[in-house]
């Protein structure tokens, strides 16, 4: 791989893969291609017809002392310049607060997406990428069983739509943005465990390149991910507002480079229940490393 990869940022922690070229390839919290928390219509690299060589993560998000600390171990594969999937263990320290057994225990993540058409099609400069994928989390025992629902584990699922296009006809200034929806029914990623119904939810990002010190590539951007309005386990008067993160990725001037280093800012849940609950989990720091054989 030429030229790629270091650094991530955005808070939840999501950092990303922007276009095969220009962007650096990168997985996100869930091991997607993507940005730090929401996903990208790209796929992990491979070559047409045949599996890629795999890539490995590590994420790591500081959430606060209510939620405590979250761990990500991420895998994914790469098929055909088209498919990928993926699977990542997801594993926490307990904050200090005493709302924090709410939101122990680890889980597991599988997830798989398709790109459907890609970028620049039918001989054109504007047709984004276009995906669709879905993430299965299992065995979670975070808010909908420790709030005493008498559930021993819970499932929840995502399945979305997204479209993404890196935009290089501005001289000197290349960008991208992506756009998607996706029907849940998990709440800040299983973070928080699982919302009481199914909903539509909205996501996006948006991204510059620079060039940085050293001649190496900055990739700034930020990300916006709405959640479901409640949790499973709580009660009605506890809302959770839209996700978002602010991230930087650094691309090294090293030939053939296949670590990378990802680091962001994440804005997730405040006071869901005013003047009574409080997650304290604002401007919370967050990391990436990921490695591809």
């Amino acid at each position: 791989m030429k030229t790629k990869k270091l650094f991530l940022a955005v808070g939840l922690f999501v950092v990303t893969a922007f276009s095969q070229s220009l962007f650096a390839q990168g997985l996100n919290w869930e091991g997607q291609t993507g940005a730090l928390l929401t996903p990208f219509a790209y796929t992990a690299a491979s070559p047409a017809g045949k599996f890629g060589k795999p890539e490995i993560a590590f994420h790591y998000l500081n959430t606060g002392t209510v939620i405590g600390n979250d761990y990500q171990f991420s895998v994914t594969e790469g098929i055909a310049k088209r498919v990928e999937v993926g699977y990542t263990g997801s594993f926490s320290s307990a904050g200090s607060s005493p709302f924090s057994p709410l939101f122990t225990n680890g889980f597991s993540t599988f997830h798989g997406k398709v790109t459907v058409i890609n970028e620049n099609s039918y001989k054109t400069k504007w047709v984004p990428a276009i995906a669709v994928g879905a993430i299965g989390r299992v065995g979670i025992q975070r808010i909908a069983t420790a709030a005493g629902t008498g559930n021993p584990s819970a499932n929840n699922a995502d399945f979305y739509i997204v479209g993404t296009k890196t935009v290089t006809q501005v001289k000197g200034l290349p960008f991208l943005l992506s756009f998607g929806e996706r029907v849940t029914n998990a709440q800040l990623w299983g973070a928080a465990g699982n919302s009481p119904i199914w909903q539509g939810r909205l996501f996006g990002a948006a991204a510059i390149v620079v060039k940085g010190p050293a001649k190496s590539t900055l990739i700034l951007g930020s990300e916006a991910s709405q959640q479901p309005a409640h949790a499973e386990g709580l009660p009605n008067t506890a809302t959770f507002p839209t996700s978002l993160s602010y991230f930087v990725r650094v691309v090294p001037h090293l030939e053939g480079t296949p670590l990378q280093v990802d680091l962001g800012v994440a804005q997730l849940a405040g006071k869901i229940i005013p003047g009574a609950v409080d997650l304290q989990a604002r401007a919370r720091f967050g990391m990436g490393v990921s490695y591809h054989f």
